[in-house]
């Protein structure tokens, strides 16, 4: 257990530290950002980056699963190419017409999410900017099979730290204001394309198969609605709100739930390196009590960050924004617990993969995704941004309690549910006793607050005996060993402003590999 519990500990830390870094980073130009953007700007940016997110699905119909899938497979240099060709001819014409009909359209569409036509020039320039994002998966995902990693994570954090530098240079440095923020991502993703191209290259012939491309749409087009699901979750109560609020209460929202998505950071690592993770441990006895203890200890961990942060949001508002966007915090407590709730379902839901009964994922995102969009129009009109909130939580609490039920009837684990009890309980007590002290200056009550929560949460869970001999025994042996770099999270931030951190998918790639049969559980009797 010392081992697999080490390599998952290291692995966690590679996937996460750069991202990390560039979002820390751009964290803390927020008090720079604030001055030269208004709460309508956000609302607008917050709204364009639910555009960036929809659009990728839409422009590449899961035909990125399909390359990685496929590609394994393909075994010569020539079929390889035919692969990538194929599915490169059939997205350049697909989205070609796309592109040109959402073009000549967003002038309606700037006036009908915006409710400002004048937002058109911003919008067409993230959708064309989204269509060229949409073929870099082909180089992105060779480095990641050929395990080019320290390659890959390099690329990204360079084009992290170029877009930072240019978004500073056009909006404060030019005062362009919130076009600086979207001609910053374009540039950059232009030069991308550029410094990819000797990737593209190798990959790219003048061939085109209809078997391929058939193979690749049966595999790709399922992942659509699931991964359409998630994402009307993450970014559809913003279009809702904008609905029946202002945009300024849309920016307000907006930054709530950018500072709520902070662990959201922490939570996307944890699965790049998890789901390798259980996949090497399935077969093994003792596979379910391993699985059992990591989710108590990782539902620990999360509920911690998410009533530390729950705690410390206004101050932390405050301290950042300069005072502008200090009512979101509500805001920022609500759409923690949400990512809390992911983290439930990503780490409870493994048994879907383990059995291969992953059908049972999309049938629980899209119900969650049409409960979320019910509960924002039912909740929005009256409560505006609140609802959005609870709304958001509310859909999170139900995928997660359904993919909870379905993996538990084919690949059963027993959690320790009063451990996983008392761990809730103790944050929430911090929480409590935090949200209690009088107002402080911003970093004196970041700081005193914080302290509370982390004082109080490891104290119960002390005295109630959460903690046991042989599990911190393992934990005080684990080491930080040198590893190369992977690659970070994808995130959709704008001017600071995380507006989406995506978590990968469950690993729906992997888990419809062949196989010779489904994977019991070893310590069940079936």
């Amino acid at each position: 257990m010392a081992h697999k519990v080490r390599e998952l500990g290291k692995q966690l830390a590679i996937y996460g530290a750069g991202d990390v870094a560039v979002s820390a980073i751009n964290l803390l130009l927020l008090p720079i950002y604030v001055q030269y953007l208004t709460q309508r700007d956000y609302g607008i940016l917050g709204l364009l980056g639910g555009v960036e997110v929809v659009a990728k699905i839409v422009f590449r119909c899961g035909l990125d699963g399909s390359f990685m899938r496929l590609f394994y497979e393909t075994d010569d240099e020539p079929g390889r190419q035919r692969l990538a060709s194929t599915i490169f001819f059939f997205l350049l014409a697909l989205n070609g017409v796309l592109l040109a009909v959402s073009l000549g359209a967003s002038p309606w569409l700037a006036g009908a999410v915006f409710g400002d036509a004048s937002a058109a020039r911003p919008l067409q320039l993230v959708l064309l900017n989204t269509f060229a994002i949409a073929f870099t998966f082909f180089p992105f995902h060779v480095l990641r099979m050929e395990q080019r990693s320290a390659e890959f994570s390099l690329l990204a954090i360079l084009r992290s730290a170029a877009t930072v530098v240019l978004r500073l240079a056009l909006v404060v440095g030019a005062g362009l204001g919130l076009m600086g923020v979207i001609i910053a991502d374009v540039a950059v993703t232009a030069a991308l394309i550029v410094v990819l191209l000797r990737r593209f290259a190798p990959l790219i012939r003048p061939v085109f198969s209809t078997s391929v491309l058939r193979q690749a749409l049966s595999f790709g087009l399922p992942r659509v609605p699931h991964a359409a699901a998630q994402q009307v979750m993450a970014v559809g109560d913003k279009f809702i709100l904008a609905a029946f609020r202002p945009i300024a209460e849309v920016g307000m929202y907006s930054m709530g739930v950018s500072f709520g998505l902070t662990q959201k950071l922490f939570l996307s690592a944890f699965e790049y390196a998890w789901a390798p993770f259980y996949y090497a441990a399935a077969r093994e006895r003792g596979a379910a009590a391993l699985f059992a203890t990591v989710t108590t200890y990782t539902v620990a961990a999360l509920a911690l960050l998410t009533a530390g942060l729950s705690a410390i949001a206004r101050d932390l508002l405050d301290l950042m924004t300069r005072g502008v966007f200090v009512d979101a915090a509500p805001i920022v407590a609500w759409t923690a617990i949400g990512v809390f709730l992911q983290g439930v379902y990503l780490l409870t839901s493994i048994g879907l993969n383990i059995a291969k009964r992953t059908v049972y994922y999309p049938a629980s995102t899209i119900a969650a995704a049409a409960a979320n969009v019910g509960l924002n129009y039912a909740l929005i009109p009256r409560y505006g941004m609140m609802g959005a909130a609870w709304a958001n939580a509310a859909g999170y609490a139900l995928q997660a309690g359904l993919a909870f039920v379905f993996a538990q009837r084919v690949y059963p684990v027993r959690y320790e549910y009063g451990r996983l009890a008392r761990a809730a309980t103790a944050a929430a007590m911090g929480f409590v006793l935090a949200t209690a002290v009088p107002d402080l200056p911003a970093l004196a009550g970041i700081l005193v607050r914080g302290t509370i929560v982390v004082s109080v949460f490891c104290g119960l869970l002390w005295i109630s005996g959460f903690f046991k001999r042989e599990e911190m025994q393992v934990l005080r042996r684990l080491r930080r060993r040198p590893a190369e770099a992977a690659s970070p999270p994808e995130t959709t931030e704008l001017a600071g402003e995380i507006v989406a951190a995506d978590l990968p998918e469950p690993d729906l790639m992997l888990a419809d590999a062949p196989r010779r049969a489904p994977v019991p559980n070893p310590e069940v009797k079936h």
